[in-house]
């Protein structure tokens, strides 16, 4: 039996991946969890935390290295909390993001499904179209960068490999503007200081948009910021103050106010165009997002004779793209101004087949019960947490022919798929898109035919 202790040191095999990205090994049985290895290795790993059946350890020495190996090309990897891929090949991670969802469909939700490979991306670098950067004090100025992981210690970030090279400008040249001017950054542990967030979203034609968010109700010294952002970005579209005096990790504030230019970009999305202020939600990679909706679409299978409803709708990217294809679309969403957003995108299109509702999607959906409202086609894109308990009940009574069930989150999905096989429905096919390349997360969309194990 090997010492199961805290500072031992032990050579391991590494067998493969936790969701997360951690390569995996065994000692005499039990699990050890190891960062930055890949699965074929072989490692000196030292344990730092250890409970009775599962341990954390470092690798100390690489015994035997993976062909799938690269030097990382981030001075931040290691420390920085955002990718947790950048020392395997994006061939290597592909199958690593793969095996986490079948995993996920498996082991929770006792899913067999053949899932194809996945589609990763062609550009995995410099593919975020918005960033936000916390901005904290520095002992040498203002620090503006990225969170360590599971902290809130910023990391200064000269550049950062997934964001356009215009955010590296905007970025840099915002620092010198604090620099300069001595504007004070907030401070998290008091309350006191200015400076809490700067935004940048970039739309797929360079155009970008900037956002400044302070504790406060006004920034000093603006029209000069708003030249040294223009003066690094000549296509900077609009510069835009958010008020945030809250105590919150919430990072925008309620009201906003235009300093210079727009307050909005516009982007387009399988040939429809939406306008994005600051705080319209948009997918951060667009062309795996644009991937996605083609799978969603393909597994919604209109004629142009369906009636679709869209649970968790936000802005309408989804519901509008299946109403080029269906005879009457319905779209549901808890947030208001994602429901305004989605009528003025629906209306800006030229869509007049779609319908926006705000509410509760489990509500939403016992009311078009109710009204005698049978859609052929449900499709649901929920936040990371899934459905709420008592929406697959709801989704089975409305008894659509297909569920086209999109997630980002692979435990929750095999969570609620498992749930709607015991109510009737059957997971067909399966396919898992790569929308952020060089990190752990993953998107996955499942498609569900009625006739499952609730009706054998």
């Amino acid at each position: 039996m090997a010492d199961w202790k805290k500072n031992t040191v032990h050579a391991l095999d590494i067998e493969g991946y936790t969701s997360e990205g951690m390569g995996v090994a065994r000692l005499d049985g039990r699990v050890v969890f190891v960062p930055g290895t890949i699965r074929g290795e072989r490692w000196q790993v030292r344990l730092e935390k250890v409970n009775k059946n599962v341990a954390w350890g470092k690798g100390t020495e690489l015994l035997v290295p993976s062909p799938a190996r690269l030097e990382a090309d981030c001075p931040l990897t290691g420390r920085c909390g955002g990718c947790q891929f950048r020392h395997m090949t994006y061939e290597e991670e592909l199958i690593a993001k793969g095996r986490k969802v079948s995993d996920a469909l498996e082991r929770v939700g006792g899913i067999h499904l053949d899932l194809p490979p996945m589609l990763g991306a062609r550009e995995p670098d410099r593919y975020r179209n918005k960033v936000q950067f916390p901005v904290a004090a520095g002992k040498e100025g203002p620090v503006i960068g990225y969170y360590r992981p599971r902290s809130h210690h910023v990391l200064d970030a000269e550049d950062c490999l997934l964001q356009p090279e215009p955010v590296t400008r905007l970025r840099g040249a915002f620092k010198e503007w604090m620099k300069r001017y001595s504007v004070p950054a907030y401070e998290e542990s008091d309350g006191s200081g200015l400076i809490r967030h700067l935004f940048v979203r970039v739309n797929s034609g360079g155009e970008a948009l900037c956002c400044v968010v302070v504790n406060g109700d006004e920034i000093p010294f603006r029209e000069d910021l708003a030249t040294a952002l223009r003066r690094a970005e000549p296509r900077l579209a609009g510069l835009v103050l958010n008020c945030n005096t809250r105590d919150t990790n919430v990072i925008l504030g309620p009201s906003y106010r235009t300093v210079w230019g727009r307050d909005w970009l516009e982007e387009t999305l399988l040939g429809l165009t939406f306008r994005l202020s600051v705080p319209s939600f948009f997918q951060i990679n667009r062309a795996q997002t644009e991937r996605l909706y083609r799978v969603a679409l393909d597994f919604a299978g209109l004629t142009g004779n369906e009636t679709v409803l869209d649970l968790y709708c936000g802005i309408g990217t989804i519901s509008l793209s299946m109403a080029q294809r269906a005879k009457r679309v319905i779209g549901a969403e808890i947030v208001p101004q994602a429901i305004e957003d989605a009528k003025e995108n629906a209306q800006r299109n030229g869509v007049d087949n779609a319908e926006f509702f705000c509410g509760d999607a489990g509500a939403v959906a016992q009311k078009l019960a109710a009204d005698g409202i049978r859609p052929d086609v449900i499709c649901v894109d929920p936040p990371r947490k899934g459905l709420s308990p008592e929406v697959p009940a709801v989704l089975a009574e409305l008894a659509p022919e297909r569920i086209v069930y999109v997630s980002c989150d692979p435990a929750t999905l095999a969570r609620d798929v498992k749930r709607l096989e015991e109510l009737g429905y059957r997971a067909a096919r399966g396919q898992a898109v790569d929308l952020f390349p060089r990190t752990a997360h993953v998107e996955t969309v499942i498609q569900m035919v009625r006739g499952g194990k609730g009706e054998e």
